[in-house]
């Protein structure tokens, strides 16, 4: 115990070390290169690694809080980092299984990975009941990293404040304890093994045979250590492949998406990084929803008004359109509903011109820049979103990207077979 209390000392001087070396090294960047503050801040992140790319992200999705060079720079702050050496992983799931031996648990681990990450690293195994899994590993220091660079934070922010006097801080305890929050629960397994348990049990309540997520192993899972079932398929990404496999590939994502939308209501939190990499098509058909270790959380207000503002969209009934957005923002203001309405129509009414349904079938790029206009026309009536509605709207852009590749003449929002709005009901639910 003592050994690895001066350990993860060592390792937090250390980290403090490391992070004055990068940040100085970005100083003389920007005295040569002069960059833009977006780019310089964006390539500093990636630089000083996890709690940072994860803070990137962050920004990225919150277009509420940050300003519109910001958020588009980031969207760019990748997560993908070397793969760290075996041994290293052994390391930590001999710390973690202490007092048993690895091959009581696994008859095999491959120690090529299949995936590397900032905080974690993936590898396939064989569990000595024969069957095949997959062990989400923690890289070694990641919690004394996140630790130390979680306490400097609230120096880095107060350095952002006056680079950067556009950015919004006048939440900034607000905003700093949510990143905090979320970043805790994202190295927490545990809580990730629950998000799968949850997402199982409503497919079981809900009688979903056409999706499915992996079964986690509790016995051999910890809280720097996610055991679970092992899928096989092809990712949504392999794009070509799904299109050969599948009859119809738009069944494919129409089935992800009803499954996705019921969640919203039925969960008590939703896959917030639904991105093609984390859907499966199976080798059985079915669609299989892996790593649950972003989520969000929205509540049924925010989602009524939401699917309401959709709604409204596609009728151009600004007025409706300007109260679901008092309904799903948060403003201490008095607003008036029929200035914000004229707003609101100025800045679709020339995006889709004569054709509201244009604006839920553009490119994503087009709808990330409608995003970011929408916000700014709340900013002007003191209208701030909630994250988890910039999550939502993110997640929706996802869906319309896939739809575009996989069933190009689809029109995926005024499709029949989609239901967004879900009940209890598993044949409404599942209603095709």
């Amino acid at each position: 115990m003592k050994k690895k209390i001066v350990l993860d000392g060592l390792r937090s001087v250390a980290r403090m070390g490391e992070t004055a070396v990068i940040a100085a090294k970005a100083g003389i960047k920007y005295a040569k290169d002069r960059p833009s503050n977006a780019k310089l801040m964006r390539e500093t992140f990636e630089d000083l690694g996890s709690t940072y790319i994860k803070l990137g992200q962050f920004i990225a999705s919150t277009p509420s809080l940050f300003p519109r060079e910001y958020v588009e720079e980031f969207q760019g702050c990748l997560d993908q980092t070397p793969t760290l050496a075996f041994d290293y992983i052994l390391k930590v799931l001999e710390e973690e299984f202490a007092g048993r031996r690895l091959d009581e648990i696994f008859a095999s681990i491959d120690e090529q990975p299949l995936a590397s990450a900032s905080i974690a690293q993936v590898h396939a195994a064989r569990l000595v009941s024969g069957e095949n899994v997959v062990i989400k590993v923690q890289k070694p220091g990641v919690d004394t990293i996140l630790n130390t660079d979680l306490n400097v934070l609230h120096v880095v922010t107060k350095l952002l404040e006056k680079a950067v006097p556009k950015v919004k801080f006048a939440s900034l305890a607000d905003i700093v304890e949510e990143i905090k929050v979320r970043m805790v629960r994202e190295v927490d397994f545990i809580e990730e093994a629950q998000n799968l348990d949850d997402f199982v049990q409503y497919l079981n309540l809900t009688q979903n045979q056409k999706a499915t997520a992996p079964k986690v192993y509790h016995q051999y899972s910890t809280r720097r250590v996610l055991t679970m079932e092992r899928f096989y398929g092809v990712p949504l990404t392999d794009f070509e492949v799904v299109k050969r496999v599948s009859n119809d590939p738009s069944q494919v994502l129409i089935t992800a998406m009803n499954t996705w939308f019921g969640s919203l209501m039925l969960c008590k939190s939703f896959h917030a990084d639904l991105h093609a990499g984390n859907l499966m098509l199976l080798e059985d058909g079915r669609v299989g929803f892996i790593d649950f270790g972003i989520v969000g959380q929205l509540n049924p207000e925010v989602w009524t008004a939401s699917m309401a503002f959709m709604d409204a969209l596609q009728q151009t009934n600004y007025p409706l359109m300007a109260q679901n957005m008092l309904k799903m923002g948060m403003t201490a203001d008095q607003v008036d509903v029929n200035v914000l309405a004229q707003d609101l129509e100025r800045l679709f009414g020339g995006v889709i011109l004569a054709d509201p349904q244009q604006v839920l079938n553009t490119n994503p790029a087009d709808l990330n820049d409608i995003m970011l206009d929408m916000v700014a026309v709340g900013e002007r009536h003191g209208i701030r979103f909630p994250r988890d509605f910039a999550l939502l709207f993110k997640q929706m852009l996802y869906f319309d990207r896939f739809m575009r590749v996989l069933a190009p003449y689809t029109d995926i929002y005024a499709d029949q077979r989609l239901q967004m709005v879900q009940t209890l009901d598993p044949n409404v639910l599942l209603k095709q």
